[in-house]
């Protein structure tokens, strides 16, 4: 009885460590063979799609190529304009639409003061415009909106169509909700506007009597701090397949020709981190660089003055003021 208790307690024993054994061989295999289990997220970005379209270029007849300051001058010549755009990825909505100016400086100081934030709130009840010249009265009377900013407004238009119809440009609530509570009066209206004989820009839709909800004229008049700069038009809520035709017909009015600057329409997508911006990145770049700089720098510095080490009369010190406390 004890031989077969110890011998089954042996051959027990003995199948312990076999099987621990044969354990750890397989799970060393599976490790050698790269067979263990393992997670490898493959992310996959979301890129921002966007389609850059200058125009003010594409628009403009043969015979006015050399003078574009007398096409743009001239009413009598059609100022419609159509061009086609492919996108190469498919455009899921919303799709936003701005147009582009490059070197508009909207931040010149004249430019900047030509308006009258009080008269925007409170409409004609505010009689102080002074800070809107040149253009604050026309004919003997007051302008409302006043000043160079309102008076510049952009005034090109642009629809979209594809191979299924017209894609819905929505254009409301294009700008700050702050501006529209904040700035712009819900009873102020617009007066001798765009009256006088020198017209700068568009009018304001006809259709819209509050001024707070000419929602053009609210983007328009927050000035961008840039001389390139991007403002937002409408959002198409439909989406563009990828080598989709969009036709564009576009009314050029706008004149950029007399200083040189540069119009541009731009369709473009967002993901969680917003639009595209390149600005970040460049920053990032720059801020490397700098660093890069300034530690070369400190080096040179340091080979060519080094720190002195184990100064003999510091420690000579050190020791006198030592035995001094003692």
């Amino acid at each position: 009885m004890e031989m077969d208790g110890a011998s089954s307690s042996g051959s027990s024993g003995a199948a312990q460590p076999s099987l621990f054994l044969s354990k750890r061989s397989r799970a060393f295999y599976r490790f050698t063979q790269q067979n263990l289990p393992a997670c490898r997220p493959a992310l996959t970005p979301t890129l921002v799609d966007e389609l850059v379209l200058r125009y003010d270029t594409e628009c403009i007849p043969e015979n006015y190529r050399g003078n574009k300051v007398a096409y743009i001058k001239d009413d009598s010549i059609s100022k419609k304009c159509t061009l086609t755009v492919k996108p190469r990825n498919q455009m899921k909505a919303p799709i936003y639409v701005y147009y582009e100016l490059d070197n508009y400086y909207q931040n010149h100081r004249r430019y900047v003061k030509s308006r009258s934030d009080r008269q925007l709130l409170h409409g004609l009840q505010y009689k102080d415009t002074s800070s809107c010249r040149p253009i604050e009265s026309s004919n003997g009377l007051p302008v409302l909106p006043c000043g160079l900013i309102a008076w510049s407004l952009f005034n090109d238009t642009f629809t979209f169509d594809v191979k299924a119809g017209k894609l819905n440009v929505n254009r409301k609530n294009i700008s700050w909700k702050s501006d529209r509570d904040h700035k712009f009066g819900n009873d102020v209206y617009p007066f001798n506007f765009q009256n006088d004989t020198l017209i700068g820009g568009g009018k304001l839709d006809p259709s819209i009597p509050q001024l707070s909800e000419q929602e053009d004229l609210i983007v328009w008049m927050r000035v961008a701090a840039l001389p390139n700069f991007r403002k937002l038009y409408g959002v198409i809520e439909n989406d563009i397949d990828a080598d989709e035709v969009i036709t564009i017909q576009l009314s050029n009015n706008y004149n950029t020709y007399s200083f040189g600057g540069k119009k541009k329409l731009v369709l473009t997508t967002s993901n969680w981190l917003g639009g595209k911006n390149n600005f970040l990145g460049l920053s990032y770049i720059a801020t490397g660089f700098c660093s890069i700089l300034v530690a070369i720098l400190f080096a040179l510095i340091h080979v060519k003055f080094p720190r002195p080490h184990r100064d003999a009369s510091y420690l000579h010190w050190n020791r006198k003021s030592s035995a001094t406390s003692r």
